[in-house]
């Protein structure tokens, strides 16, 4: 009876995984993920918003481990490998705060840090976003495609294609060296998914990285175009460098005469 009814499940669990891939496309509607900064119309989102994509997420993992009780082991949505585990999510992480910096530090010259108030919901989309992510892709994905017989590596690929898609990093107008950078962290995590047995590391590196990216940029993942930041327009309504020291000058010089 357990061999039919595993198949069984396994198939429900494909069904809400296609549901995860889905709600990852729609995250600019609930201003979550590269959309934390502000929802669909440009308007800061509201945090009821943000919450109810978390809790549609939480949702439908709850129901593939209760369709499958063996996901740990069918689909990798465990820790895995405890202690390894955390060592490589904290390597992940540290290497992905480097390139965070890296980032800032082309795109602005600097670091650009947010305010402190933004940290709060800024630490809640990079754990809520990482987990989703990592249980989707990492996880749910990347275990069906190695069930079907899929190569390792061939399934870390399609995975990472598939989450480059549901991301949109790759969309017209939107930063490339984030696009790639992501898809880097996929087949990185990827890979770490398979050699520990679970997510666990995949989570830890993803959800370091995301937030190291929020506090180096100011924005959750997204860079907005060139020239589009609000130093950026700041600096095209001032007069140029020089302007002001000329005109110091010049009222100095009509005052002593």
């Amino acid at each position: 009876m357990d061999e039919l009814i595993r198949p069984f499940g396994l198939l429900i669990a494909l069904a809400f995984t296609l549901l995860l891939v889905v709600l990852r496309f729609q995250a600019a509607l609930f201003g979550v993920a590269e959309y934390a900064d502000a929802g669909p119309d440009d308007r800061p989102t509201r945090l009821r918003r943000r919450l109810s994509w978390y809790l549609i997420g939480f949702v439908i993992v709850l129901a593939i481990v209760e369709v499958d009780p063996s996901v740990g082991t069918d689909l990798y949505v465990g820790l895995g490998d405890g202690g390894g585990a955390v060592l490589l999510g904290i390597a992940f992480g540290l290497i992905g705060t480097a390139l965070a910096v890296g980032v800032a530090w082309l795109r602005y010259g600097h670091l650009r840090l947010p305010p402190m108030g933004s940290y709060p919901v800024a630490l809640l989309n990079a754990l809520g976003t990482a987990f989703i992510d990592e249980v989707t892709f990492r996880g749910a994905v990347l275990g069906f495609l190695v069930l079907v017989g899929l190569n390792g590596w061939l399934a870390i690929v399609i995975q990472a294609l598939i989450y480059g898609l549901a991301t949109r990093l790759g969309a017209p107008g939107r930063d490339r060296s984030i696009f790639i950078l992501a898809l880097i962290l996929a087949v990185a995590t990827g890979w770490a998914t398979i050699e520990t047995g679970g997510i666990g590391a995949a989570f830890i590196g993803h959800a370091i990285a995301r937030f190291a990216m929020f506090v180096a940029t100011g924005h959750a993942g997204q860079p907005l175009p060139e020239g589009r930041e609000v130093e950026e327009i700041e600096k095209r309504r001032r007069p140029p460098d020089g302007w002001s020291i000329v005109a110091v000058v010049r009222d100095t010089i009509s005052r002593d005469r």
